[in-house]
């Protein structure tokens, strides 16, 4: 389904990707896991351009995203999902109406746009707030919000952006557990840049592990966690088995 080849993207002296390589299968659930600053964020940027790469390829259903002109690129966009770190929703729109503006900004009728935006929303348990504005919201219902005008146009292809990092720890739960039940459904092909180790555990078909701004390992979660044969494998595989010894330790001081 995805096809990346030799991506490259160079800011100033820093090499965000570098020769990057990666394919991912139609219907997979795969999360992206590194250091901060490794090029996570960066890559699944480049899947749709809204960061251009310097060089590389990137293959959707055998076509190159980087070598198409405006208007395909228009066409493409409407099957890849992005569901931004930050909820960027429009503060004057209601949560209906922020679902619904790139639908009918995309030519769609406002009934048919309308329709999918609740559908969108009721997967992501926002139907009760639909006239409410995003002030209104707490941080866990905008980033719902932002899900639900991901999930509108149906895309093959979604993209998830570090989606917990601006929510207070109370409020991360709730965004998962959506995006876990999504998951189950795998009505999309996932692409999951996280540090959300627990989650990633559960979810993924496949962890790929970045560092300088390549893949240095990928696998099961059971395999790349387990028995890690990177440097940045090994690390999580360390900070799995600390979080594991202290839960124990808390729970036998707490019997």
């Amino acid at each position: 389904m995805l096809l990346i080849r030799e991506l490259y993207k160079q800011f100033g002296s820093i090499k965000a990707i570098n020769n990057m390589n990666l394919e991912i299968r139609e219907g997979e659930i795969v999360v992206l896991m590194g250091p901060s600053g490794c090029g996570k964020s960066t890559t699944i940027r480049t899947i749709n351009r809204l960061i251009e790469p310097d060089s590389g390829s990137i293959l959707l259903n055998g076509s190159d995203i980087i070598t198409m002109r405006p208007d395909e690129l228009q066409k493409v966009r409407k099957n890849i999902g992005f569901v931004f770190q930050h909820f960027n929703l429009i503060g004057r729109l209601t949560t209906l109406e922020n679902v619904m503006f790139g639908l009918v900004m995309s030519g769609m009728d406002r009934e048919t746009a309308k329709s999918k935006a609740l559908e969108a929303l009721g997967k992501v348990g926002m139907e009760q707030h639909l006239d409410q504005t995003p002030a209104q919201l707490s941080g866990g219902q905008q980033q719902r919000v932002g899900i639900a005008r991901a999930l509108a146009y149906e895309p093959e292809l979604l993209l998830w952006d570090e989606p917990t990092a601006s929510l207070d720890p109370i409020l991360v739960r709730e965004v998962l557990v959506v995006m876990e039940e999504l998951a189950r459904y795998r009505a999309s092909t996932m692409i999951v840049v996280t540090h959300e180790l627990p989650f990633a555990l559960r979810v993924a078909d496949r962890i790929v592990l970045m560092d300088k701004g390549s893949v240095v390992e990928e696998g099961k979660p059971t395999q790349v966690f387990v028995n890690p044969t990177s440097d940045i494998g090994r690390k999580y595989k360390e900070l799995i088995e600390y979080q594991m010894n202290t839960s124990a330790q808390s729970l036998s001081g707490n019997a």
